[in-house]
This record gives C-alpha cells, sequence and structure tokens, in this order.
C-alpha cells in the first residue's frame, strides 16, 4: 500500500501552531487579509505560536526555495503580508504584552495591535508613541517608522524602541539594541521587514495626560473653508506646546454617532486634536484651536487615550477595499492646497479620505541618520486613501486617488512613508529611504545577502 505526503506536512509536524494549505476548508479565510483588494493564494499559512515556530518555517522555507511573506497582528496598507506560492509567517498567535510601570518600558509580541498595548500600558498611565488607529499592527507600524498623536511630544515610536527579538534569515536568532547588533538595531528602525522576522518589541514609555486620560476630538469644518483652515493649520501647528499635536483630514462625516444627524454624509475638513499635557493648563492650551472660523462641530472632550485611539476602529474594519498613495511635504504649498481642495470636492466614497500627519517637535530633532526612518526636516507625511465596501467600485476609488496623487505629487519633498506604500516599484522605495539608503543595503548584505526577506518594500542587499 502507498500514501501520498500531504502538502507541507513535515512542517506541520513540527509546529506547536496551525499550518493551512490549499486542501483545508479554511484556506479562503486565512489567505484574507485586511485590505480585501488584495487576492493572493499562499502555499500554506503557518499560524505561529512562538519563536521557535518562526525559526522553523524560516528554516523550511529557504531550504525549499519558498517565498517568505510574513504577516503581523493588523493592516499591512500595501498587502505585503501575504504572496501568491509563498509560505505565509503569521505571528497573530503572538500577543502577549509585559509593562515595567517602574522603569516605563512595555514588551510586546510581533503579533500585538497597538489596542493591547495601549491597554496595557494605559492602565498605568503610560503610553509609547503609535499611529491612530488601535487595530493597527505593532510590528508592521514600528518597522516601518511609526507616526502618530505622540509624535511632536516624544518623537515617533522607532524612537522609542530599546529592543527587539529578531529571527534573521539563516533562522537563528538575536536580540537588536544599541549594545547587541547595534547595525541591525538601526536598519529596523524604519527598514521595514527587510533584516528578519521581528517577534517581540520593548519599548520606552511616557506618562501621558491625567493618569493616561487626555483631552482630544476632532473640530470639523465645512469642505469649502478648507484653504483658510490649511493656512492657519500650517502656520499654527509649528508655534504649539507639543503637549498638543492634530493631523488634518478631508473627509466625508460617517452617518452614525456620535456625529449630529445633520451633518451625516457631509463633506468636511477637519482636524482631529490630542492633547496630552496637564488638564489644568487645557483650556489654555486648546483656545486657539477651539476659537477659529466657524466650525461645524467641536468634539474636543476628555477621554482615556484607549478610547481616542480606538476611535476610526469601527468605522475601518478588516476586509474593505484600499488603494493607497504618499508622499512627504516639507510644506503645505498654497498650490497644494487648491489641489487638495479639487479632489476634496470629488471624494468618490464615505470610507475615503486623504490625511496629512505632522513630523514636528521631538520627531523632527531627531537626526535623519540616527535611525533608518529618513523623514526628520519636519513637515507632515501625506497619505490618499480610496476606500470602500464593495469590490465594484475598486477602480472608482483607485482612479481618484492617483489622480490625487499625480496632481499633488510635484508639490511633495519626494518619497513617502513606507507604511502607507502599495507595490511601487525599486526606484520609490529607494527615494523613500533617501540618504540612508545605501547604509541599508549594506545592513541587508551582512544580515540577509540572498534576499529571503523580499516580500515587502523591498532594500536589495549591497
Amino acid at each position: 500500500m502507498t500514501t501520498t505526503a500531504l502538502p507541507h506536512e513535515a512542517l506541520a509536524a513540527t509546529l506547536r501552531g496551525r499550518l493551512v494549505t490549499p486542501a483545508d476548508p479554511g484556506y479562503d479565510e486565512a489567505r484574507a487579509v485586511y485590505n480585501a483588494m488584495i487576492d493572493k493564494r499562499p502555499a500554506a499559512i503557518a499560524y505561529c505560536r512562538d519563536a521557535a515556530d518562526v525559526v522553523t518555517c524560516v528554516r523550511y522555507g529557504r531550504e525549499r526555495g519558498l517565498d517568505l511573506a510574513v504577516r503581523g497582528g493588523g493592516h499591512n496598507a500595501g498587502g505585503l503580508g501575504v504572496a501568491d506560492d509563498a509560505l505565509v509567517i503569521d505571528l497573530s498567535g503572538l500577543r502577549s504584552t509585559t509593562v515595567d510601570p517602574v522603569h516605563h518600558t512595555v514588551r510586546a509580541d510581533a503579533g500585538c495591535t497597538w489596542g493591547d498595548v495601549d491597554h496595557a500600558t494605559v492602565a498605568f498611565g503610560m503610553a509609547t508613541p503609535s499611529g491612530i488607529v488601535a487595530s493597527t499592527g505593532v510590528a508592521g507600524l514600528t518597522l516601518g517608522g511609526g507616526i502618530g498623536y505622540l509624535a511632536r511630544r516624544f518623537g515617533l515610536t522607532v524612537d522609542n524602541l530599546l529592543a527587539a527579538d529578531v529571527v534573521l534569515a539563516d533562522g537563528s536568532f538575536v536580540q537588536a539594541s544599541e549594545s547587541s547588533h547595534a547595525d541591525l538595531f538601526w536598519a529596523l528602525r524604519g527598514g521595514g521587514g527587510n533584516f528578519g522576522v521581528v517577534t517581540s518589541f520593548t519599548f520606552r514609555c511616557h506618562d501621558i495626560g491625567e493618569h493616561g486620560s487626555v483631552i482630544a476630538g476632532p473640530v470639523l469644518y465645512d469642505l469649502a473653508n478648507t484653504p483658510d483652515v490649511l493656512r492657519w493649520y500650517r502656520e499654527l501647528l509649528p508655534s504649539l506646546p507639543e503637549e498638543l499635536n492634530g493631523w488634518f483630514g478631508l473627509l466625508t462625516v460617517p452617518p452614525a454617532p456620535p456625529f449630529p444627524e445633520e451633518l451625516w454624509g457631509r463633506k468636511a475638513c477637519g482636524i482631529v486634536w490630542c492633547y496630552t499635557g496637564a488638564h489644568a493648563k487645557a483650556d489654555e492650551v486648546l483656545a486657539p484651536v477651539r476659537d477659529f472660523g466657524s466650525p461645524l462641530l467641536v468634539g474636543l472632550q476628555e477621554m482615556p487615550y484607549t478610547a481616542l485611539q480606538g476611535a476610526f476602529d469601527a468605522l475601518y474594519p478588516a476586509g474593505l477595499q484600499w488603494y493607497w498613495r504618499a508622499d512627504v511635504f516639507h510644506e503645505i504649498s498654497d498650490a497644494a492646497i487648491d489641489i487638495h481642495l479639487k479632489h476634496g470636492e470629488a471624494l468618490p466614497t464615505m470610507h475615503s479620505s486623504m490625511h496629512l500627519y505632522p513630523i514636528d517637535g521631538a520627531a523632527s530633532r531627531v537626526a535623519p541618520d540616527a535611525t533608518a526612518f529618513p523623514h526628520r526636516s519636519g513637515g507632515w507625511s501625506g497619505v490618499i486613501v480610496g476606500v470602500d465596501p464593495a469590490p465594484e467600485n475598486a477602480e472608482a476609488i483607485s482612479r481618484w486617488t492617483r489622480d490625487y496623487w499625480e496632481e499633488l505629487h510635484p508639490t511633495s519633498a519626494g518619497g513617502a512613508y513606507v507604511n502607507f506604500m502599495m507595490e511601487e516599484g525599486q526606484d520609490r522605495v529607494r527615494s523613500s529611504y533617501r540618504g540612508n539608503y545605501e547604509r541599508l543595503a549594506a545592513v541587508k548584505r551582512r544580515y540577509d545577502p540572498e534576499n529571503v526577506f523580499h516580500v515587502n518594500q523591498n532594500i536589495r542587499p549591497a
């Protein structure tokens, strides 16, 4: 009697976690990612339970010449956590966090979302800089840089990374920090998933607000006020105390509470503010942002930092169609403002949007070559997203995004924040890393000379 071995049976037998292949009933669910516009058919998905499973997967994939795609616990805008015929190393089962309130640190596994981390740290009145959405994955956001509400006061996520546990391309396991594998540690802080599979991160935390409670929320204006608001915002923001940060957006008001029903479906511009300082000073600090213009809504209120971080999770569940384009801007020029108004008037769907995130304050005081993240000259990280639940609208939201970006791009500084990029080619990756690219390529040559980890915004070995 003969028996036929199941695909990748040898791998399945050695994992603590679960292996899903195309023959399994849960395959289509397992291969799906946050962005439903991505439709890839990997050879297998390995749900790792620990770092040893990750080591096993890396060695197995290399021995058999399989492409490796690494998927954390969150979004991955460009869908680069999955690839056709690849072995997907899924880290979503690695979700533990450990807080040290005495030394102000948190250790987070690579499958955590920022919701997991904030839940753990805000209970102690602390947070580490992250993004603006709780369902974002810790691993992807950190490895790309990490721009969010706390950046003006405490820097980017990478500026607060203390150590990372990494499985390298040869299957070995190291810890990277300032004192161990310092070149790798430099590259991990902005260089994406090019250098290995990070299985855990240790971050510095900071006291915020009053025991983790901040004053935050949106201030919305009529879309026609976009030019006035942007001119005011670009001048005001650098002068504000670093305890106050705010990102600008073009949006359609969601048809749901807490927004007033008379605003539902209305196109608008707005700024989402977050004040993390002493509440006794809040009225004085927030007066300029409360009093400007004729807002449709002033939604500033006291809330736990976790509530602010989770405010957009229900609006953007997994499974929507997403198309992204991005750039970094040293200034918001008058020419750019005209372009923003034009394309804001043409917002194609309720979920579609444009955001400008400040790179200012503490984030801009770090030298461009101190970490792999190079965009330290001040300004904004901009992103245009066409988003909708319906696959039949995929072309319309993509076309709006591309048209907007192509007209706006000449006003940019060139290059983008890699976490906001789709697959856009090697020239685009190189321009986004600016003067750090050659050094990154040299680190890549040392730690991954065969480019095993290439399903990413790829830095080729020098």
